[in-house]
């Protein structure tokens, strides 16, 4: 039985990836930056630190990185934040793993102030023991950084939790230090893709792993 279960946000409990992958999209048009909307979709679930490199060169992330990271923050807080609605089932799902006696941990590739905010979209801010945002470590996702600090708060092993996920980039992050993730369908990743990274399960959504709870890996 596992301790804890650690939980994503985009993509995961919320229904938010689209919203991020125009924000991005836009940031890059308005810098000058040809890039399609499916390819900075592909990209989503990393945090600005590992999406910008795949579409900007070292020089051009010297010149401008830091004022298109910081005007897409803004883009999608004012355009696309109010916008953001949680997937079904999403505090029953999460009561239903306290219920178990596990701690519920978020770790998410957001800034701090939108996790505090997606918490109370999902309803979910009671819910959680321990939040942790792409402002706590020194790399995002696929890095396993922000699983460190999460094992580290609640002092555990990766072995004693689970990760659930809707990216590739979470089932790798997660297995650098020895977590098992369970992934879900709802953030647009084929499910090929999430089992090529590490999923050992995969659900559509939080709706579904909560209808097969009693035989996830959340019981085993």
């Amino acid at each position: 039985m596992p301790k804890a279960a650690i939980f994503d946000l985009d993509g995961t409990l919320l229904d938010s990836v689209d919203l991020h992958a125009l924000a991005w999209q836009e940031a890059m048009l308005k810098f000058g930056h040809d890039v399609s909307f499916e390819q900075v979709r592909g990209q989503i679930g990393k945090g600005g630190d590992k999406l910008i490199p795949v579409f900007l060169s070292a020089d051009e992330q010297r010149d401008h990185g830091k004022e298109l990271e910081e005007w897409r923050g803004n883009r999608f807080k004012t355009e696309y934040l109010p916008l953001v609605r949680p997937f079904s089932a999403v505090p029953e799902l999460l009561r239903r793993v306290r219920d178990t006696g596990l701690q519920i941990a978020v770790a998410s590739s957001a800034k701090k102030d939108e996790v505090k905010k997606y918490l109370d979209i999902a309803d979910i801010a009671d819910l959680v023991d321990l939040q942790t945002s792409s402002d706590d470590v020194e790399e995002s996702k696929p890095a396993p950084d922000i699983f460190e600090i999460v094992l580290k708060k609640l002092k555990l092993e990766g072995a004693d939790t689970v990760a659930i996920g809707d990216t590739p980039y979470d089932a790798e992050a997660a297995g650098k230090v020895g977590i098992a993730t369970i992934g879900v369908l709802c953030g647009g990743f084929a499910e090929s893709s999430l089992r090529q990274a590490g999923c050992v399960e995969v659900y559509p959504g939080p709706a579904a792993l909560l209808a097969c709870f009693e035989r996830s890996l959340l019981r085993k």
